[in-house]
Protein backbone atom coordinates (compact mmCIF):
# COMPACT_ATOMS: atom_id res chain seq x y z
CA UNK A 1 0.00 0.00 0.00
CA UNK A 2 3.07 2.63 1.24
CA UNK A 3 3.91 2.18 -2.58
CA UNK A 4 1.43 2.63 -4.29
CA UNK A 5 0.58 5.61 -2.30
CA UNK A 6 3.99 6.92 -2.77
CA UNK A 7 3.66 6.43 -6.54
CA UNK A 8 -0.07 8.62 -6.71
CA UNK A 9 2.09 11.32 -4.21
CA UNK A 10 4.58 11.95 -6.73
CA UNK A 11 2.07 11.52 -9.69
CA UNK A 12 0.30 14.36 -7.46
CA UNK A 13 3.25 16.19 -7.08
CA UNK A 14 4.19 15.93 -11.58
CA UNK A 15 0.75 17.60 -11.67
CA UNK A 16 0.99 20.23 -9.47
CA UNK A 17 4.66 21.27 -10.60
CA UNK A 18 3.06 21.18 -14.22
CA UNK A 19 0.36 23.96 -13.01
CA UNK A 20 3.06 26.08 -11.80
CA UNK A 21 5.60 25.90 -15.39
CA UNK A 22 2.30 26.49 -16.89
CA UNK A 23 1.48 29.43 -14.72
CA UNK A 24 5.17 30.77 -14.87
CA UNK A 25 5.13 30.20 -18.83
CA UNK A 26 1.59 32.18 -19.28
CA UNK A 27 3.81 35.14 -17.20
CA UNK A 28 6.64 35.25 -19.26
CA UNK A 29 4.41 35.16 -22.55
CA UNK A 30 2.73 38.20 -21.11
CA UNK A 31 5.46 40.00 -20.16
CA UNK A 32 5.12 42.67 -23.22
CA UNK A 33 1.40 42.71 -22.79
CA UNK A 34 0.19 45.82 -21.62
CA UNK A 35 -1.77 45.97 -18.11
CA UNK A 36 -0.98 42.19 -17.96
CA UNK A 37 -0.83 40.67 -13.85
CA UNK A 38 1.43 37.81 -13.52
CA UNK A 39 0.03 35.28 -11.14
CA UNK A 40 1.74 32.65 -8.91
CA UNK A 41 0.60 29.38 -7.37
CA UNK A 42 0.47 28.13 -3.82
CA UNK A 43 0.28 25.31 -2.68
CA UNK A 44 -1.11 23.27 0.17
CA UNK A 45 -0.72 19.55 1.80
CA UNK A 46 -3.06 17.04 1.47
CA UNK A 47 -5.26 15.19 4.39
CA UNK A 48 -2.30 12.68 6.07
CA UNK A 49 -2.83 9.36 6.61
CA UNK A 50 -2.94 9.01 10.11
CA UNK A 51 -1.05 6.16 11.79
CA UNK A 52 -1.47 7.08 15.38
CA UNK A 53 -3.13 10.12 16.82
CA UNK A 54 -0.24 9.66 20.07
CA UNK A 55 -0.78 9.83 23.14
CA UNK A 56 -1.29 11.70 26.37
CA UNK A 57 1.37 12.01 29.14
CA UNK A 58 0.96 9.89 31.98
CA UNK A 59 3.04 11.00 35.14
CA UNK A 60 5.31 8.56 36.43
CA UNK A 61 5.24 6.40 33.58
CA UNK A 62 5.83 8.41 30.51
CA UNK A 63 5.81 11.89 28.52
CA UNK A 64 3.24 11.03 26.01
CA UNK A 65 3.93 10.44 22.44
CA UNK A 66 3.44 12.49 18.76
CA UNK A 67 1.00 11.47 16.22
CA UNK A 68 3.11 9.17 13.16
CA UNK A 69 1.16 11.14 9.97
CA UNK A 70 2.08 9.96 6.53
CA UNK A 71 1.81 12.71 4.22
CA UNK A 72 -0.38 12.21 1.09
CA UNK A 73 1.23 14.92 -1.50
CA UNK A 74 0.07 18.69 -2.17
CA UNK A 75 -2.59 20.38 -3.75
CA UNK A 76 -2.75 23.68 -5.75
CA UNK A 77 -4.51 26.12 -3.18
CA UNK A 78 -4.75 29.70 -5.40
CA UNK A 79 -3.38 31.26 -8.22
CA UNK A 80 -2.51 34.49 -6.93
CA UNK A 81 -2.85 37.17 -9.19
CA UNK A 82 -0.21 40.02 -8.80
CA UNK A 83 -2.05 42.68 -8.61
CA UNK A 84 0.89 45.42 -7.83
CA UNK A 85 1.40 48.28 -9.78
CA UNK A 86 3.01 47.83 -13.49
CA UNK A 87 5.72 50.33 -14.73
CA UNK A 88 4.61 53.09 -16.64
CA UNK A 89 5.41 54.14 -20.28
CA UNK A 90 5.15 57.43 -21.92
CA UNK A 91 3.25 57.06 -24.97
CA UNK A 92 2.63 59.18 -28.11
CA UNK A 93 -1.22 58.73 -28.19
CA UNK A 94 -3.27 61.15 -25.88
CA UNK A 95 -5.59 58.82 -26.04
CA UNK A 96 -3.77 55.64 -24.42
CA UNK A 97 -4.37 55.59 -20.10
CA UNK A 98 -2.74 54.69 -17.15
CA UNK A 99 -4.35 53.99 -13.96
CA UNK A 100 -1.58 55.16 -11.40
CA UNK A 101 -3.00 53.13 -8.03
CA UNK A 102 -6.54 51.56 -7.93
CA UNK A 103 -9.35 50.71 -10.10
CA UNK A 104 -10.12 49.09 -13.34
CA UNK A 105 -11.10 50.68 -16.85
CA UNK A 106 -14.77 50.16 -17.82
CA UNK A 107 -15.79 48.53 -20.46
CA UNK A 108 -19.22 47.75 -22.68
CA UNK A 109 -19.58 45.59 -24.95
CA UNK A 110 -22.38 42.72 -26.21
CA UNK A 111 -21.89 40.55 -23.61
CA UNK A 112 -21.97 43.37 -20.89
CA UNK A 113 -19.41 45.47 -18.76
CA UNK A 114 -16.27 44.24 -18.43
CA UNK A 115 -13.11 45.60 -16.48
CA UNK A 116 -9.48 46.37 -17.43
CA UNK A 117 -6.00 47.64 -16.68
CA UNK A 118 -5.16 47.92 -20.27
CA UNK A 119 -5.43 51.51 -21.44
CA UNK A 120 -4.32 51.48 -25.18
CA UNK A 121 -7.67 53.27 -26.51
CA UNK A 122 -8.47 54.85 -29.56
CA UNK A 123 -11.33 56.88 -31.47
CA UNK A 124 -12.85 54.38 -33.42
CA UNK A 125 -15.56 56.38 -36.63
CA UNK A 126 -18.13 57.66 -34.21
CA UNK A 127 -15.25 59.32 -32.29
CA UNK A 128 -15.94 56.72 -29.35
CA UNK A 129 -13.03 55.58 -27.10
CA UNK A 130 -12.93 51.99 -27.37
CA UNK A 131 -10.12 49.18 -26.98
CA UNK A 132 -8.56 46.91 -29.38
CA UNK A 133 -11.08 44.49 -29.35
CA UNK A 134 -13.82 47.73 -30.21
CA UNK A 135 -15.25 47.62 -26.45
CA UNK A 136 -16.37 50.78 -25.28
CA UNK A 137 -14.83 52.77 -22.45
CA UNK A 138 -17.85 53.92 -20.26
CA UNK A 139 -17.89 57.38 -18.09
CA UNK A 140 -19.83 60.47 -17.27
CA UNK A 141 -21.07 62.28 -20.11
CA UNK A 142 -22.13 66.27 -20.44
CA UNK A 143 -25.10 68.32 -20.76
CA UNK A 144 -25.97 70.69 -23.38
CA UNK A 145 -24.00 73.09 -21.02
CA UNK A 146 -21.15 71.22 -21.02
CA UNK A 147 -21.79 70.19 -17.48
CA UNK A 148 -20.61 66.58 -16.82
CA UNK A 149 -24.03 64.62 -15.12
CA UNK A 150 -24.02 61.09 -13.07
CA UNK A 151 -25.31 58.98 -15.88
CA UNK A 152 -22.77 56.80 -17.31
CA UNK A 153 -21.65 55.60 -20.65
CA UNK A 154 -20.02 55.66 -24.04
CA UNK A 155 -17.01 58.58 -23.99
CA UNK A 156 -17.56 60.34 -27.74
CA UNK A 157 -15.06 62.53 -28.44
CA UNK A 158 -17.09 65.16 -31.09
CA UNK A 159 -14.23 65.96 -33.44
CA UNK A 160 -14.31 67.88 -35.67
CA UNK A 161 -18.34 68.76 -35.35
CA UNK A 162 -18.68 70.07 -31.58
CA UNK A 163 -18.65 74.03 -31.53
CA UNK A 164 -18.85 76.49 -28.65
CA UNK A 165 -18.67 79.86 -27.87
CA UNK A 166 -18.06 81.54 -24.84
CA UNK A 167 -19.94 84.64 -23.77
CA UNK A 168 -17.77 87.50 -22.01
CA UNK A 169 -18.45 87.79 -17.84
CA UNK A 170 -15.14 89.78 -17.52
CA UNK A 171 -13.62 92.60 -18.78
CA UNK A 172 -10.43 94.19 -17.60
CA UNK A 173 -9.18 97.71 -18.27
CA UNK A 174 -6.36 99.28 -18.09
CA UNK A 175 -5.07 102.66 -18.62
CA UNK A 176 -3.09 106.15 -17.34
CA UNK A 177 -5.55 109.25 -17.18
CA UNK A 178 -3.86 112.36 -16.50
CA UNK A 179 -4.74 114.13 -13.20
CA UNK A 180 -2.66 116.78 -12.47
CA UNK A 181 -2.62 120.32 -12.66
CA UNK A 182 -3.03 120.20 -16.33
CA UNK A 183 -5.81 118.45 -16.53
CA UNK A 184 -9.10 120.03 -17.27
CA UNK A 185 -11.97 119.13 -15.16
CA UNK A 186 -15.91 119.00 -17.02
CA UNK A 187 -17.47 122.14 -16.03
CA UNK A 188 -19.97 122.49 -19.00
CA UNK A 189 -21.76 120.24 -21.41
CA UNK A 190 -22.03 120.43 -24.67
CA UNK A 191 -25.38 121.67 -26.27
CA UNK A 192 -27.00 122.10 -29.45
CA UNK A 193 -30.34 123.29 -30.58
CA UNK A 194 -32.11 123.03 -33.65
CA UNK A 195 -34.21 126.03 -35.58
CA UNK A 196 -37.32 127.42 -34.03
CA UNK A 197 -40.12 125.47 -35.23
CA UNK A 198 -44.25 125.82 -34.93
CA UNK A 199 -47.07 123.71 -34.43
CA UNK A 200 -49.44 123.86 -37.60
CA UNK A 201 -52.29 123.08 -35.17
CA UNK A 202 -52.16 126.50 -33.20
CA UNK A 203 -53.92 128.61 -35.67
CA UNK A 204 -55.41 131.23 -33.11
CA UNK A 205 -52.96 133.99 -33.08
CA UNK A 206 -53.34 135.02 -29.46
CA UNK A 207 -51.52 131.63 -28.60
CA UNK A 208 -48.03 130.90 -28.97
CA UNK A 209 -47.45 128.38 -31.67
CA UNK A 210 -43.99 127.07 -30.61
CA UNK A 211 -43.68 123.23 -31.28
CA UNK A 212 -43.88 121.67 -27.49
CA UNK A 213 -43.13 117.81 -27.11
CA UNK A 214 -47.07 117.11 -27.51
CA UNK A 215 -46.81 118.60 -31.01
CA UNK A 216 -47.77 115.60 -33.78
CA UNK A 217 -45.08 115.77 -36.15
CA UNK A 218 -47.18 115.66 -38.77
CA UNK A 219 -47.83 119.49 -37.67
CA UNK A 220 -44.54 120.85 -37.46
CA UNK A 221 -43.60 123.55 -39.41
CA UNK A 222 -40.27 125.11 -40.06
CA UNK A 223 -39.82 128.92 -40.21
CA UNK A 224 -41.58 129.41 -43.51
CA UNK A 225 -44.58 127.16 -43.11
CA UNK A 226 -43.08 124.34 -44.53
CA UNK A 227 -43.99 120.54 -43.35
CA UNK A 228 -40.74 119.24 -41.32
CA UNK A 229 -41.66 115.78 -41.07
CA UNK A 230 -44.02 113.44 -43.19
CA UNK A 231 -45.74 110.52 -41.64
CA UNK A 232 -45.11 107.36 -43.82
CA UNK A 233 -41.40 108.36 -43.88
CA UNK A 234 -38.34 107.10 -41.73
CA UNK A 235 -35.77 109.35 -40.48
CA UNK A 236 -32.08 107.62 -40.78
CA UNK A 237 -29.60 109.36 -37.53
CA UNK A 238 -26.27 108.58 -37.88
CA UNK A 239 -24.66 110.06 -34.47
CA UNK A 240 -21.69 111.26 -33.74
CA UNK A 241 -19.62 112.06 -30.17
CA UNK A 242 -16.57 113.35 -29.77
CA UNK A 243 -14.91 111.98 -33.02
CA UNK A 244 -16.51 108.97 -32.70
CA UNK A 245 -19.48 107.75 -34.99
CA UNK A 246 -21.84 105.50 -34.15
CA UNK A 247 -24.21 103.10 -35.72
CA UNK A 248 -27.26 104.09 -37.71
CA UNK A 249 -30.45 104.03 -36.05
CA UNK A 250 -33.83 104.43 -37.55
CA UNK A 251 -36.99 106.22 -36.35
CA UNK A 252 -40.22 105.72 -38.43
CA UNK A 253 -42.99 108.73 -38.63
CA UNK A 254 -46.43 107.75 -37.67
CA UNK A 255 -49.87 109.79 -37.40
CA UNK A 256 -49.70 109.56 -33.46
CA UNK A 257 -45.79 110.09 -33.69
CA UNK A 258 -45.09 113.35 -31.65
CA UNK A 259 -42.18 115.61 -31.28
CA UNK A 260 -41.74 113.78 -27.39
CA UNK A 261 -41.06 110.59 -29.45
CA UNK A 262 -38.64 111.74 -31.20
CA UNK A 263 -36.66 113.44 -28.27
CA UNK A 264 -37.25 110.48 -26.89
CA UNK A 265 -35.28 108.66 -29.58
CA UNK A 266 -32.77 110.96 -30.64
CA UNK A 267 -31.51 110.42 -25.97
CA UNK A 268 -31.54 106.66 -26.58
CA UNK A 269 -29.58 106.78 -29.78
CA UNK A 270 -27.22 108.95 -28.52
CA UNK A 271 -26.41 107.11 -25.54
CA UNK A 272 -27.26 110.20 -23.01
CA UNK A 273 -27.22 110.02 -19.15
CA UNK A 274 -30.65 111.66 -18.49
CA UNK A 275 -30.45 110.68 -14.29
CA UNK A 276 -26.91 113.10 -14.43
CA UNK A 277 -27.83 116.25 -16.15
CA UNK A 278 -27.99 115.01 -20.01
CA UNK A 279 -31.30 115.24 -22.15
CA UNK A 280 -33.06 116.46 -25.12
CA UNK A 281 -36.09 118.37 -24.90
CA UNK A 282 -38.21 121.05 -26.87
CA UNK A 283 -37.92 123.91 -25.43
CA UNK A 284 -38.64 127.76 -26.83
CA UNK A 285 -39.89 125.28 -30.00
CA UNK A 286 -36.28 124.16 -30.71
CA UNK A 287 -35.12 120.96 -29.84
CA UNK A 288 -32.00 121.26 -27.52
CA UNK A 289 -29.64 118.20 -26.88
CA UNK A 290 -27.74 118.81 -23.63
CA UNK A 291 -24.41 116.04 -24.05
CA UNK A 292 -22.87 113.65 -21.09
CA UNK A 293 -19.71 115.24 -19.29
CA UNK A 294 -16.42 115.41 -21.32
CA UNK A 295 -14.89 116.52 -24.62
CA UNK A 296 -14.98 112.72 -25.94
CA UNK A 297 -19.10 112.75 -25.08
CA UNK A 298 -20.13 115.99 -27.33
CA UNK A 299 -22.69 115.60 -29.41
CA UNK A 300 -21.59 116.77 -33.19
CA UNK A 301 -24.27 118.80 -35.29
CA UNK A 302 -26.01 116.34 -38.03
CA UNK A 303 -24.51 117.27 -41.69
CA UNK A 304 -24.65 115.44 -44.91
CA UNK A 305 -25.98 111.58 -44.28
CA UNK A 306 -25.73 112.49 -40.74
CA UNK A 307 -29.39 113.12 -39.95
CA UNK A 308 -31.64 111.84 -43.42
CA UNK A 309 -35.36 110.78 -44.20
CA UNK A 310 -36.41 108.10 -46.82
CA UNK A 311 -39.52 106.88 -47.82
CA UNK A 312 -38.69 103.79 -48.77
CA UNK A 313 -37.08 104.01 -52.20
CA UNK A 314 -34.28 107.32 -51.59
CA UNK A 315 -32.57 109.29 -49.23
CA UNK A 316 -32.56 112.81 -48.52
CA UNK A 317 -30.41 115.37 -46.29
CA UNK A 318 -33.25 116.00 -43.39
CA UNK A 319 -31.66 119.56 -42.37
CA UNK A 320 -33.22 120.69 -38.56
CA UNK A 321 -30.96 123.54 -38.62
CA UNK A 322 -28.97 122.33 -35.82
CA UNK A 323 -26.36 125.32 -34.17
CA UNK A 324 -24.03 124.90 -31.73
CA UNK A 325 -25.09 126.29 -28.66
CA UNK A 326 -22.03 125.25 -26.21
CA UNK A 327 -19.03 123.32 -26.41
CA UNK A 328 -17.84 120.40 -24.09
CA UNK A 329 -14.71 120.03 -21.84
CA UNK A 330 -13.19 117.94 -19.31
CA UNK A 331 -10.48 115.83 -20.10
CA UNK A 332 -10.23 111.96 -20.49
CA UNK A 333 -9.95 109.02 -22.53
CA UNK A 334 -12.23 106.63 -24.91
CA UNK A 335 -11.54 103.01 -25.66
CA UNK A 336 -13.41 100.50 -28.24
CA UNK A 337 -13.09 97.24 -27.35
CA UNK A 338 -15.03 93.61 -28.42
CA UNK A 339 -16.86 91.38 -26.43
CA UNK A 340 -18.76 88.19 -26.80
CA UNK A 341 -22.31 87.15 -26.55
CA UNK A 342 -23.08 83.16 -25.51
CA UNK A 343 -23.36 82.94 -28.97
CA UNK A 344 -20.17 84.14 -29.94
CA UNK A 345 -21.07 87.32 -31.95
CA UNK A 346 -18.88 89.72 -31.33
CA UNK A 347 -20.27 92.93 -29.82
CA UNK A 348 -18.82 96.40 -29.67
CA UNK A 349 -18.42 97.90 -26.46
CA UNK A 350 -17.25 101.99 -25.81
CA UNK A 351 -16.04 103.35 -22.84
CA UNK A 352 -15.22 106.95 -21.76
CA UNK A 353 -13.69 108.32 -19.19
CA UNK A 354 -13.55 112.01 -18.35
CA UNK A 355 -12.66 113.98 -15.12
CA UNK A 356 -15.43 115.43 -12.76
CA UNK A 357 -13.57 116.98 -9.83
CA UNK A 358 -10.17 117.12 -8.27
CA UNK A 359 -11.40 118.33 -5.01
CA UNK A 360 -11.59 116.60 -2.38
CA UNK A 361 -10.10 113.16 -4.66
CA UNK A 362 -9.84 113.39 -8.04
CA UNK A 363 -13.65 111.99 -8.79
CA UNK A 364 -13.51 110.36 -12.72
CA UNK A 365 -16.70 109.29 -14.44
CA UNK A 366 -16.87 106.56 -16.88
CA UNK A 367 -19.66 105.70 -20.03
CA UNK A 368 -20.27 102.50 -20.88
CA UNK A 369 -22.04 102.39 -24.60
CA UNK A 370 -23.03 99.92 -27.02
CA UNK A 371 -25.21 100.34 -30.43
CA UNK A 372 -25.23 96.27 -30.40
CA UNK A 373 -27.80 95.84 -27.37
CA UNK A 374 -30.92 94.91 -28.40
CA UNK A 375 -32.83 98.14 -27.42
CA UNK A 376 -32.81 101.50 -28.39
CA UNK A 377 -30.40 102.97 -25.70
CA UNK A 378 -26.80 102.89 -26.78
CA UNK A 379 -25.96 103.64 -23.26
CA UNK A 380 -24.97 100.89 -21.06
CA UNK A 381 -24.15 102.40 -17.80
CA UNK A 382 -22.24 105.30 -16.11
CA UNK A 383 -20.50 105.51 -12.26
CA UNK A 384 -17.48 107.18 -10.88
CA UNK A 385 -14.44 105.94 -8.79
CA UNK A 386 -11.99 107.85 -7.36
CA UNK A 387 -7.96 108.07 -7.26
CA UNK A 388 -6.18 108.84 -4.75
CA UNK A 389 -2.83 110.93 -4.25
CA UNK A 390 -1.07 107.98 -5.79
CA UNK A 391 -3.01 107.60 -8.37
CA UNK A 392 -4.72 104.70 -7.58
CA UNK A 393 -8.38 103.90 -7.39
CA UNK A 394 -9.44 103.92 -3.56
CA UNK A 395 -12.50 101.71 -2.78
CA UNK A 396 -14.25 98.78 -4.75
CA UNK A 397 -12.61 98.48 -8.45
CA UNK A 398 -15.13 96.35 -9.33
CA UNK A 399 -18.31 97.45 -11.61
CA UNK A 400 -21.42 95.41 -13.55
CA UNK A 401 -22.60 96.71 -16.83
CA UNK A 402 -25.25 94.44 -18.99
CA UNK A 403 -25.63 94.17 -22.53
CA UNK A 404 -29.52 93.13 -23.54
CA UNK A 405 -29.97 90.92 -26.47
CA UNK A 406 -33.29 89.97 -26.03
CA UNK A 407 -34.04 90.17 -30.04
CA UNK A 408 -31.35 87.56 -30.58
CA UNK A 409 -31.16 84.17 -29.68
CA UNK A 410 -28.60 84.68 -27.39
CA UNK A 411 -28.62 85.37 -23.13
CA UNK A 412 -28.48 88.51 -22.22
CA UNK A 413 -24.90 89.47 -20.67
CA UNK A 414 -23.98 90.50 -17.16
CA UNK A 415 -20.21 91.79 -17.57
CA UNK A 416 -17.91 92.74 -14.56
CA UNK A 417 -16.17 95.62 -15.38
CA UNK A 418 -12.45 95.47 -13.64
CA UNK A 419 -10.97 98.88 -13.16
CA UNK A 420 -7.98 98.10 -10.99
CA UNK A 421 -5.76 98.12 -13.44
CA UNK A 422 -6.05 102.06 -14.47
CA UNK A 423 -3.97 104.70 -12.71
CA UNK A 424 -3.93 108.52 -12.42
CA UNK A 425 -0.79 109.35 -13.07
CA UNK A 426 1.15 113.50 -14.80
CA UNK A 427 1.21 112.56 -18.35
CA UNK A 428 1.00 114.13 -21.73
CA UNK A 429 -2.09 112.18 -23.11
CA UNK A 430 -4.54 110.06 -21.05
CA UNK A 431 -4.97 106.50 -22.23
CA UNK A 432 -7.71 103.93 -21.99
CA UNK A 433 -7.29 100.25 -22.96
CA UNK A 434 -8.73 96.54 -23.18
CA UNK A 435 -6.31 94.65 -21.26
CA UNK A 436 -8.50 91.40 -20.88
CA UNK A 437 -11.89 89.96 -21.76
CA UNK A 438 -13.07 86.00 -21.21
CA UNK A 439 -15.31 85.89 -24.35
CA UNK A 440 -14.66 84.07 -27.25
CA UNK A 441 -16.07 83.59 -30.89
CA UNK A 442 -17.97 80.62 -32.13
CA UNK A 443 -14.91 77.94 -32.40
CA UNK A 444 -14.62 74.43 -33.25
CA UNK A 445 -13.21 71.24 -31.17
CA UNK A 446 -9.73 70.80 -32.30
CA UNK A 447 -8.14 68.30 -29.67
CA UNK A 448 -8.54 67.21 -26.08
CA UNK A 449 -6.53 66.19 -22.81
CA UNK A 450 -7.62 64.14 -20.05
CA UNK A 451 -6.05 65.37 -16.79
CA UNK A 452 -5.26 63.32 -13.80
CA UNK A 453 -9.04 63.18 -12.37
CA UNK A 454 -10.10 61.55 -15.55
CA UNK A 455 -11.13 64.78 -16.97
CA UNK A 456 -12.00 65.01 -21.15
CA UNK A 457 -11.18 68.37 -21.49
CA UNK A 458 -11.89 69.80 -25.40
CA UNK A 459 -9.74 72.39 -26.86
CA UNK A 460 -11.64 74.56 -29.22
CA UNK A 461 -9.84 76.42 -31.80
CA UNK A 462 -10.62 79.80 -30.36
CA UNK A 463 -8.97 79.53 -27.48
CA UNK A 464 -12.35 77.94 -24.92
CA UNK A 465 -11.35 74.84 -23.41
CA UNK A 466 -14.39 72.72 -22.04
CA UNK A 467 -15.22 69.07 -20.52
CA UNK A 468 -16.80 66.33 -23.03
CA UNK A 469 -16.84 63.90 -20.05
CA UNK A 470 -15.08 61.85 -17.58
CA UNK A 471 -13.65 58.56 -17.14
CA UNK A 472 -15.10 56.35 -14.80
CA UNK A 473 -12.99 53.68 -12.55
CA UNK A 474 -14.60 50.54 -10.85
CA UNK A 475 -13.13 49.41 -7.40
CA UNK A 476 -14.29 46.24 -5.86
CA UNK A 477 -14.04 45.33 -2.17
CA UNK A 478 -11.85 42.06 -3.54
CA UNK A 479 -9.89 42.34 -6.61
CA UNK A 480 -8.34 39.08 -6.52
CA UNK A 481 -11.78 37.67 -7.23
CA UNK A 482 -12.07 39.00 -10.30
CA UNK A 483 -12.43 36.20 -13.41
CA UNK A 484 -10.26 36.48 -16.31
CA UNK A 485 -12.45 37.31 -19.58
CA UNK A 486 -9.73 37.32 -22.21
CA UNK A 487 -8.45 39.76 -24.20
CA UNK A 488 -6.69 41.65 -20.73
CA UNK A 489 -10.64 41.99 -19.14
CA UNK A 490 -12.35 40.34 -16.42
CA UNK A 491 -15.72 40.11 -15.24
CA UNK A 492 -17.24 40.64 -11.87
CA UNK A 493 -16.81 36.91 -9.42
CA UNK A 494 -19.12 35.58 -6.53
CA UNK A 495 -15.70 36.57 -4.37
CA UNK A 496 -14.95 39.67 -5.80
CA UNK A 497 -18.40 41.92 -5.39
CA UNK A 498 -20.08 43.68 -7.81
CA UNK A 499 -18.21 46.72 -6.91
CA UNK A 500 -18.60 50.78 -7.69
CA UNK A 501 -17.89 53.66 -10.03
CA UNK A 502 -15.79 55.67 -8.47
CA UNK A 503 -14.03 58.78 -10.12
CA UNK A 504 -10.57 58.77 -10.98
CA UNK A 505 -8.35 60.33 -7.32
CA UNK A 506 -11.36 59.69 -5.31
CA UNK A 507 -12.30 57.33 -2.45
CA UNK A 508 -8.83 55.28 -2.67
CA UNK A 509 -8.84 55.07 -6.73
CA UNK A 510 -6.05 55.64 -8.35
CA UNK A 511 -4.80 58.24 -11.29
CA UNK A 512 -4.78 58.64 -14.42
CA UNK A 513 -2.48 58.86 -16.46
CA UNK A 514 -3.06 60.60 -20.24
CA UNK A 515 -0.41 59.30 -22.59
CA UNK A 516 0.89 57.05 -20.74
CA UNK A 517 0.66 52.86 -20.74
CA UNK A 518 0.94 50.72 -17.72
CA UNK A 519 3.47 47.32 -18.53
CA UNK A 520 3.23 44.12 -17.70
CA UNK A 521 4.10 43.39 -14.08
CA UNK A 522 5.76 40.46 -14.57
CA UNK A 523 9.41 40.15 -13.34
CA UNK A 524 10.83 38.21 -15.80
CA UNK A 525 14.35 37.46 -14.23
CA UNK A 526 12.11 35.79 -10.92
CA UNK A 527 9.67 34.17 -13.56
CA UNK A 528 12.96 32.19 -14.39
CA UNK A 529 14.19 31.13 -11.15
CA UNK A 530 11.00 30.00 -10.15
CA UNK A 531 10.73 28.05 -13.88
CA UNK A 532 14.10 26.05 -12.61
CA UNK A 533 12.47 25.72 -8.76
CA UNK A 534 9.23 23.80 -10.59
CA UNK A 535 11.97 21.75 -12.77
CA UNK A 536 13.70 20.33 -10.47
CA UNK A 537 10.50 19.58 -8.11
CA UNK A 538 9.11 18.06 -11.45
CA UNK A 539 12.16 15.79 -12.17
CA UNK A 540 12.34 15.30 -8.12
CA UNK A 541 9.19 13.68 -8.22
CA UNK A 542 9.98 11.94 -11.47
CA UNK A 543 12.33 10.28 -9.33
CA UNK A 544 10.23 9.04 -6.72
CA UNK A 545 8.40 7.22 -9.02
CA UNK A 546 11.16 5.86 -10.94
CA UNK A 547 12.81 4.40 -7.52
CA UNK A 548 9.00 3.52 -6.42
CA UNK A 549 9.10 1.84 -9.75
CA UNK A 550 12.42 -0.32 -9.08
CA UNK A 551 10.87 -1.26 -5.46
CA UNK A 552 7.93 -2.49 -7.09
CA UNK A 553 10.33 -4.82 -9.30
CA UNK A 554 12.08 -6.27 -6.46
CA UNK A 555 8.63 -7.61 -5.14
CA UNK A 556 7.74 -9.29 -8.73
CA UNK A 557 11.20 -10.49 -8.38
CA UNK A 558 10.54 -12.09 -4.97
CA UNK A 559 7.20 -13.67 -6.38
CA UNK A 560 9.14 -15.88 -8.90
Amino acid sequence: MGLTTALNTSLNGLALNETAIEVIGNNISNANTNGFKASTVEFTTQLARTLSVGSASAPGVNGGTNPRQVGLGAAVAEIRRDNSQGAISTSASPSDLAIEGKGYFVLSGNQGPVYTRNGSFTLNKENQLVNAQGLRVQGYGIDDQYNITSVVGDLVFPLPTDKVAQATTSVKMEGSLVTDGNAQVATQRGIIATAQFTDANITDPLLDNSMTGTTLLSDVRDGDGNPVFTVGETIHYTPTKGEATYSEETFDITATSMASDFTAFLSDVLGLDTANGASVMVTGGKIQITSNEGKTQDVGIPAGNELQQSNGSSLVQLDLGFDRVQSADGDGAVATFAVYDSLGEQLSVRMHTVIESTTPTTQIRYYLESSDDSDLATLLGTGTFDLDSSGSITGNSLRTFTINRGNTAANDLSIDLDLSNISGLSNSNSSLNLLSQDGAPSGTLSSFNINDSGVINGVFDNGVIRPLGQIVLRQFQNDLGLVEAGNGTFRAGVSSGEGRNTTPGADGTGQIRAGAIELSNTDVGRSLVDLIVASTNYRGNARVISSTQQLVDELLVLGR
